[in-house]
């Protein structure tokens, strides 16, 4: 006999309790675990497909682990160095991107020469502020990187943990199928289903878009000789997971460094602006479409909503599992909808006189 509804529901809740109290005071310890399960949940239709073609899943997890040690030695080799050079001259020229701004606004606008001028005050307060701050946001940056992450331990453990998850992948999901209760398994199945489906499109499809924006914005930026090309195309890539946001900051930030380092050639302008157009056309024409889907499920806003949520209250590691769970919730919210539209809470009498 089953557990009345409002026991199991104590039980689930006290379970879900739990389960934030460990992400609360684990976040650290677990870090390296959810990036591992992560790339090991992203990297299991690989292996499937690998699987179909006739290796065994030893081989096919062998074979992605040396591929994707290949491609990590050819990353650290050929672009790491020149993202973090590229990274910390950016910043330690933001103030004198504004110095210029200033001589600029002076030159063609000259009622901002006005010292009293609100607009001009301003300026002065924003260069002065980075001038004196930018030597210690690097340095707080990597310090604050050293506390939180480990680096050592991230690269020892989290390929150990991925090469384990995705080699017993399909094993501990048939353990955490034995154990589901067995009145509910089919819907907490279907459930699943729907959660890997949305997590499938949005995850692996908008990494996808991500990576090929990434490495477009970055090779072109850097064809058409701006100086912090590959930085820019790395944030614009990196944030286009949230629609027209990675496209718009990445745009104003190209723009703007394009300004002061081509003013007068206004062509290049064009160039780097047509660079961002072209993108965005691509993006919501072709790659969105054929690798996301329509039927995703995950609102920009209520993307963003758990994030900043998540973010706020467990650090990098709610970064991490946000997506996961607002898929999740998402997903639970509609079934919830679906059934209060056919409970008799929602169609009242009517039900009752059908």
């Amino acid at each position: 006999m089953a557990l009345p509804v409002k026991e199991q529901v104590s039980y689930w809740g006290v379970a879900a309790v739990v389960f934030v109290v460990i992400l609360w005071f684990l976040g650290d310890v677990l870090l390296p675990f959810v990036i591992g399960g992560g790339i090991a949940y992203f990297l299991d239709p690989v292996a499937d497909r690998l699987e179909r073609w006739g290796f065994s899943r030893i081989a096919a997890t062998a074979t992605i682990t040396i591929g994707s040690i290949l491609i990590f030695v050819l990353a650290i080799l050929m672009v790491l160095p020149t993202l973090i050079s590229q990274t910390l001259a950016l910043i330690d020229t933001m103030p004198k991107v504004f110095s210029d701004l200033r001589a600029f606004l002076d030159e063609n606008f000259p009622a901002l020469q006005d010292s009293n001028s609100s607009a001009r005050q301003a300026l002065a307060r924003v260069a002065e502020t980075l001038t004196a701050k930018s030597g210690e946001l690097v340095q707080t940056l990597l310090n604050s990187a050293g506390n939180a992450i480990n680096i050592v331990v991230l690269l020892v453990i989290v390929p150990v943990v991925a090469i384990y998850m995705l080699l017993d992948w399909d094993r501990m999901v048939a353990e955490i199928d034995k154990l589901l209760p067995r009145d509910h398994a089919p819907t907490i199945r279907r459930l699943a289903r729907d959660v890997d489906r949305t997590l499938a499109s949005f995850v692996r499809g908008m990494g996808t878009v991500c990576l090929i924006l990434g490495t477009y914005y970055a090779v072109a930026l850097m064809l058409v000789g701006l100086q912090f090309g590959l930085v820019v195309g790395f944030i614009a890539g990196l944030l286009t997971f949230i629609p027209y946001l990675g496209a718009l900051i990445g745009g104003v930030l190209a723009i703007g460094l394009a300004l002061f380092q081509f003013w007068g050639d206004w062509l290049s302008i064009v160039l780097v602006a047509a660079i961002f157009q072209v993108g965005q056309l691509v993006e919501g024409n072709f790659l969105t479409p054929k690798l996301v889907g329509d039927s995703v499920g995950l609102h920009p806003v209520w993307l963003l909503f758990a994030l900043s949520v998540f973010g706020a209250l467990f650090g990098f590691v709610g970064l991490l599992v946000a997506v996961p769970v607002a898929a999740a919730l998402g997903v639970l919210a509609r079934f919830g909808a679906q059934q209060y539209l056919h409970s008799r809470l929602y169609k009242g009498l009517e039900q009752d006189q059908d």
